[in-house]
């Protein structure tokens, strides 16, 4: 309606006083949105989801408008973690609210359920989307990375648009910021690399703006911005190709050095690194933090524009990441999939209606959590639908109690590998992927694990088992080892290791509410040794026979 009135606005700017009519009809349908947002009762909702975001190596430190405008006008999250450290299965967990041992998503591949026919007929209609576009009230809007496999021609190409969205511009399998294909409500719209026109991180800001001066004001809305920054190919904007010329990947205690103690996979990796690696990962951390200055530059244009529609105090926006990453952490050269903080952990800002600015919260959340608490915000629960998170907008907005909020959440990874040696690292044998020239590997098959991670009052603890045949153990005491420097397997209490051995087979089985019950730091928690090894028994990877 408003481009239509528009539209004749302009054939009256050819008569003396036709620009006074344009102005007042552009000022009167301004009030008329403004008007028609205060009438709407519930509130709009942002997801800005980034791809390979770091929160423990400084992935944040680039993104000062949005620590402003987000984080220091919100809540922000000091423990927050994935469901798994890989992007399509966590992608997966973020859209269903289900840990991967639900929802089937196990790697960045078809056959690893990614964006699979299967995915499209089980999971996709219970995505929280569809359950908003179900109901019928919300408006939904999508733009940038989907899934790594979506717009793959086995799996309806790009002519697919997933049940829940009613606006679709959804980027063609992984991130690239140059030469795409972009699926426009199931069309195919190619882009070349001019920055003004074809910059994804651009492209993704300026069709949002788009949404939100088009969209229909007598809806409420979520809109969901998927960036493709800062994952490789780390291309920044030709603005920001200089900047932080002098910036390295942190030192930390557990830069380059050897992993002792640690899965066979990490102590494969060479220490110290060559010069030449060092090198080559300090140069992708400086081009990752130069691609999250456009991610910067998007929030701002977000933000102001919801200010200027008048609709900012009534939009909770939430920014996260679907995993971490390392840059040289225990001499591996750079990548994600492992069980360790980097890799785990992900920023996790909002701010929106009655949640007050300047606040920091170290209760734990994953990002399983994102669908019901969106659910939450929408007026709905998450016990009408078969997530395994919770929502945690009673946290934010102060109405909770944060003494009875959960104290563990598990994280699940099944590693890939090739089933033939890589031929310039024989040595190796087959099994194993994501390999550096230096015959360095990041996965393989047998990487597969499965982790209680525990935030409690009386404990930081990290228990993790290997589907491998040494059933090998990690267990690391955040409080007192935050850079995991001491797999304490072997020396701590027994009870201990029963107890959170427990608590790992009751989370792997768990599905729904089961996935909500106490952990071992709860005061509800009730451990019976006679249950430890009966029906409950974690999923085992059958190619690990091939592996060491």
């Amino acid at each position: 309606m408003a481009l239509c009135v528009f539209n004749s606005a302009l054939k009256m700017a050819s008569s003396p006083f036709g620009m006074l009519h344009v102005i007042l009809i552009c000022v009167t349908l301004h009030c008329n949105s403004l008007a028609e947002a205060k009438m709407n009762p519930r509130a709009n909702i942002v997801l800005i989801l980034t791809d390979d975001l770091d929160v423990s190596t400084g992935g944040m430190i680039p993104l000062v408008k949005t620590k402003k405008l987000i984080g220091d006008a919100g809540i922000t999250f000091t423990n927050t973690f994935v469901a798994s450290p890989l992007c399509c299965p966590s992608r997966a967990s973020i859209l269903t609210g289900k840990y991967p041992h639900n929802h089937h998503v196990v790697n960045n591949t078809l056959e690893g359920n990614c964006s699979s026919t299967a995915w499209q007929k089980t999971q996709e209609p219970e995505t929280f989307p569809a359950f908003l576009q179900k109901h019928g009230i919300y408006q939904t809007f999508f733009a940038g990375k989907y899934l790594n496999e979506y717009g793959n021609k086995k799996s309806g190409g790009v002519e697919h648009v997933p049940p829940g969205w009613d606006h679709w511009f959804a980027l063609e399998r992984n991130s690239k910021y140059y030469n795409y294909t972009l699926s426009v409500n199931g069309r195919e719209q190619r882009h070349g690399q001019n920055y003004s026109e074809d910059y994804l991180t651009d492209v993704l800001a300026n069709i949002s703006i788009d949404f939100l001066e088009n969209k229909s004001n007598r809806r409420p809305f979520f809109m969901m911005v998927s960036t493709p920054a800062p994952h490789s190919p780390w291309t920044a904007a030709p603005q920001y190709e200089s900047s932080f010329p002098n910036v390295k990947a942190p030192r930390d205690p557990n830069f380059n050095i050897h992993g002792k103690d640690k899965h066979w996979l990490i102590r494969q990796a060479k220490t110290p690194m060559t010069n030449s690696s060092v090198e080559f990962l300090d140069n992708a951390y400086r081009k990752r933090w130069r691609t999250l200055l456009s991610v910067d530059d998007l929030v701002e244009k977000v933000v102001r524009k919801l200010e200027v529609r008048g609709e900012l105090s009534n939009t909770y926006i939430i920014f996260t990441s679907d995993n971490g990453y390392h840059t040289g952490q225990f001499s591996l050269p750079m990548d994600k999939r492992q069980l360790y903080e980097f890799d785990i952990r992900v920023p996790l800002l909002v701010r929106g209606p009655n949640i007050k600015p300047n606040q920091t919260s170290p209760l734990l959340i994953a990002n399983v959590d994102l669908g019901p608490t969106i659910l939450d915000i929408a007026g709905y629960s998450v016990n009408e639908t078969q997530m395994d998170g919770m929502s945690f907008l009673p946290i934010m907005t102060s109405k909770g109690n944060s003494s009875t909020w959960r104290s563990d959440v598990l994280v699940e990874y099944e590693g890939e590998g090739s089933n033939i040696s890589d031929p310039a690292c024989p040595l190796l044998g087959p099994g194993v992927s994501e390999c550096f020239p230096d015959c360095v590997c990041e996965d393989s098959y047998n990487n597969t694990y499965a982790c209680v991670r525990t935030v409690a009052q009386a404990a930081n603890l990290q228990y993790c088992e290997f589907d491998d045949n040494e059933v090998f153990v990690e267990v690391y005491n955040l409080t007192a080892d935050p850079f995991q420097l001491s797999n304490i397997a072997k020396s701590i209490d027994q009870e201990v290791l029963e107890k959170m051995n427990h608590r790992l087979m009751m989370l792997q089985s768990c599905s729904g509410q089961s996935c909500r019950t106490p952990g071992v730091y709860d005061s509800q928690f009730r451990f019976d040794p006679r249950l430890m090894f009966s029906s409950l028994v974690p999923h085992r990877n059958k190619r690990r026979q091939t592996l060491k």
